[in-house]
Formats: structure tokens, C-alpha cells, sequence
């Protein structure tokens, strides 16, 4: 956990600094906003801002949106100054801690940011086998491959990996491949020198610098673009890397972990992987089996889940019925570990009575759970994501989802009309046509060159 914290709010910071590092995490200051941003962009790098309230809170949100770098803001203030607080809410940070700071609110804070609880949980011998190897494996500095149907906990496995490799004391980086457009990718991973696009205000370090000498995990990087693949498989092999605009080469110090849902063999057939980068980083094979093949694991977790979110939710710790102890292992769980937390979480809502019992891990529509023998996994994995992306566009027009598509795509290219039109597949002239239709009706649209948002009344 990598804490930042901007501003000295008369000392009283330092005290939350204090708690911070008892808890675990690295703490860096920076005196001002600019300050702060410097920090960022030279890849030191942070998982949450803990900011002064006297600050302007509202131009670092900003500049951290324009820049691209994603890292949840956290006002800090004395608990009299409510209308600071509102403010500093109103301007884009997440949460407001009132100061002399309360060390059990400050846990709350760096535990939700970085999701401590995603604690590896297991009994099923299938799992423990896996685990084993991860074991065996995690001292040596050899890249590792996770692979595993969506939300069976590949991630949780990278970071258990990383926890009992040599360099657990150095950072970990996740980047999510496929969360990241194409056009940007590169820049996130491998950083860019001031001037090298439009847009680029300074030098960005990337994330292979980020996590130098800890662990970088590449998250679904079956998404990876085949040409952003060669520069990859250099970065590996030679440990070395380019910056975007850069002149020459920087060496690199990290462990690559790398994750899939896909058939990365099947990708290569299809001419959508390259062999010679599956072949490096498939040096160890961490295969995680779904949920359905590790049953003794679905009750295990379960229990996790209740007293997760019984404490989480100041609910008296119930225990599961029979009935519904039943219902969840004969299920097939085509949404794996995260289904099955979702469900839980829902269970510990919705019980009423002594017991958690099957009505209430039912589906919101009172559904049955699927049992075994049901639809085959590839088809209730389909379902299960065409669902998902229907209910975020139910009820929407087709106008407003694409007005959200090029704005976002927009602000993702740092306001360069040129390189958003190509990835949106539009002409120049017909992004500029759109990006005036919303101006004239009161739309904040990024300016090139990712400057402040501009209003349009």
C-alpha cells in the first residue's frame, strides 16, 4: 500500500502518517499539488492521496483526470470545517477524514483502497495444488502465466505470489490490458518524454518504472495489440524499455506476472498472440480451476463471505441453513469466486431470520440457483456477460451511449480530435460535428492538449 499525503494541515498529518506506516503502508509527502504531481508523473507512484482540505483539491482531481492517472483522493480537514468537507466532496475526493485523525478510521480507509480482504481462501485439494506451485515458484524471478475462467481470483493468486516472492517489499503493479485503449496502452506501460504527443504536458514515467524491483502483473493480456506485443517481448527479454518520444533505452528491474481467460494457444493459432511472447512468459503455468471443480472451496468461501460482510455491514454474524448450504454447492457458479461473493454479500442483506437461509441467496428475481448438469460453462459464462452489458445500457438512448463513448474516448487521448477519431472509427469531421452539437447544449467537452474541462453554457 503506497500512501501519498499533500499538504501538512499543521502538523496533524504527520500523525496520520504515523498510523498509516503502523498499519503497512509507505508513505511519501508532497508539500503542494504541483509538488504531488511531480511525484506521480516521475513514477514513485501512490495507491491513495491523503490531501489537505485547505488545498485546491478541485485542480489536482483535474490534472490527475487529464493525465490519466488513476488514484483515488482522500480530503483531510479539521472535523469543524464542514463546508470545506462538502467542498472537497463536491470536487472529486472520495471520502473526507476528520482530523486529529482515528487510527481505526485510517485502517478503514487504506483496507478499502487496497482491498485487503481479498484474502486467498481455500480447503478444495484442486486449489491446494495450485497453491502449492505458486509457493514453489514465487522466490525465483521467473514470469508466470495465471490463467482461469473470469472471477475465479487470478489476480488474488498474483498478489499471494508476489507477497511470497523476494520482492514483497518493493511495489506491485496491475495493469488491466484490456480496460486501457489501444492508442494509450503503450504510454501506460512504457511512459513518454514531455512533448512526445499531444497532450503530453511532461515526462510520465510508465508502469514497468512504477514497479521497479517489485512485481508488475499484465492483467488479461490476451487484449494486448500484437504490435504492442513486440515491444513487450523486448521489455522481457532484454529488461530494458523506450519511452514513447524517448531517445534511448531505460533498464528495468521487475518480475512480469501476466493473466488470462482466454486460450492464449488457440490466440497464437488464430495469429492474435505471438508465440514467442506466450513462450516467454509461460515459463510456469498457474492454471486456477473454476469454482464448480474445487467444491469443498464453495462452502469455505462462503463462510469467509458472511463474516466479511456481517462486520462490514454491522450485522449480527448469522450462520447458513442446511437448505442453503446445499443450494451453493450444488450450484455451478459460471461467475466463479466473484458470483459467489456477490451472493453472499446479498445473503447477509437480506436474511431475516436466525439463519441465513436458501430465499435469501436466491437471485434478486427469486430465480433458483443453477444446479449441476444445467447449461455448459462456456454458455452461462456468455449469458452471464451479455447480461451484464445490457443492464448498463438498459433504459439509455442510443444518442447519450454515444455521446458517453466519444467523450470518454476523448479524454482518454487527452482531448487529441485526431488519434479519438481513429479509434472510434469516425472521420475528423464528423467527431468535430458531434463534439459541437454537445457544446451547444451545455456539454463539457476536454480541450486539446488535456487542458481543464471546458464548459459551454
Amino acid at each position: 500500500m503506497r500512501l501519498l499525503i499533500v499538504g501538512s494541515l499543521d502538523g496533524q498529518l504527520t500523525l496520520a502518517t504515523k498510523i498509516a506506516m503502523d498499519k503497512g503502508a509507505t508513505v511519501t509527502h508532497a508539500d503542494t499539488v504541483e509538488q504531488a504531481l511531480r511525484v506521480l508523473r516521475g513514477g514513485r507512484g501512490a495507491d491513495l492521496l491523503m490531501v489537505d482540505v485547505a488545498l485546491d483539491i478541485g485542480r489536482l482531481v483535474q490534472q490527475l483526470a487529464a493525465e490519466h492517472i488513476h488514484v483515488p483522493v482522500v480530503a483531510c480537514g479539521t472535523g469543524t470545517d464542514a463546508r470545506a468537507a462538502v467542498a472537497a466532496i463536491h470536487a472529486g475526493a472520495k471520502e473526507y477524514i476528520p482530523l486529529p485523525p482515528d487510527p481505526e478510521m485510517i485502517a478503514a480507509v487504506l483496507a478499502a483502497v487496497a482491498d485487503d480482504q481479498r484474502e486467498l481462501i481455500f480447503r478444495d485439494e484442486a486449489m491446494a495444488r495450485v497453491v502449492k506451485l505458486a509457493q514453489q515458484i514465487a522466490p525465483s524471478d521467473a514470469s508466470v502465466l495465471i490463467t482461469g475462467e473470469s472471477g475465479t481470483g487470478k489476480e488474488v493468486l498474483a498478489r499471494y505470489v508476489h507477497s511470497k516472492s523476494n520482492r514483497a517489499r518493493a511495489p506491485f503493479i496491475s495493469v488491466n490490458c484490456a480496460a486501457i485503449p489501444e492508442a494509450l496502452l503503450e504510454s501506460e506501460l512504457f511512459g513518454h518524454e514531455k512533448g512526445a504527443f499531444t497532450g503530453a504536458v511532461a515526462r510520465r514515467i510508465g508502469k514497468f518504472e512504477e514497479a521497479s524491483g517489485g512485481t508488475l502483473l499484465l492483467d488479461e493480456i490476451s487484449e494486448m495489440d500484437v504490435r504492442l506485443q513486440a515491444k513487450l517481448l523486448r521489455a522481457l527479454q532484454e529488461r530494458v524499455i523506450d519511452r514513447v518520444g524517448g531517445s534511448r533505452p531505460v533498464p528495468v528491474d521487475i518480475r512480469v506476472l501476466a493473466t488470462s481467460n482466454r486460450n492464449l494457444a488457440e490466440a497464437v493459432r488464430e495469429g492474435k498472440f505471438r508465440e514467442d511472447l506466450l513462450y516467454r512468459l509461460n515459463v510456469v503455468n498457474l492454471k486456477i480451476p473454476p469454482l464448480r471443480e474445487r467444491p469443498a472451496d464453495i462452502l469455505e468461501l462462503a463462510q469467509h463471505f458472511v463474516r466479511k460482510y456481517s462486520e462490514a455491514n454491522g450485522i449480527p454474524l448469522r450462520p447458513l441453513s442446511a437448505d442453503a448450504r446445499r443450494a451453493l454447492v450444488v450450484n455451478r457458479w459460471p461467475g466463479n469466486v466473484r458470483e459467489l461473493e456477490n451472493t453472499i454479500h446479498r445473503a447477509v442483506l437480506l436474511a431475516t431470520g436466525p439463519e441465513i437461509g436458501v430465499d435469501a441467496i436466491r437471485a434478486p428475481d427469486g430465480a433458483r440457483l443453477e444446479e449441476s448438469g444445467g447449461p455448459g460453462p462456456a454458455v452461462t459464462h456468455a449469458a452471464l456477460t451479455a447480461e451484464q452489458v445490457t443492464r448498463s445500457l438498459v433504459g439509455r438512448t442510443v444518442a447519450d451511449v454515444e455521446r458517453d463513448l466519444i467523450l470518454e474516448t476523448l479524454k482518454h487521448c487527452l482531448g487529441n480530435r485526431t488519434h479519438a477519431a481513429n479509434i472510434l472509427g469516425i472521420s475528423i469531421r464528423t467527431l468535430r460535428n458531434k463534439l459541437n452539437e454537445y457544446a451547444a447544449e451545455g456539454v463539457a467537452i476536454p480541450p486539446p492538449g488535456g487542458g481543464e474541462v471546458r464548459h459551454v453554457a
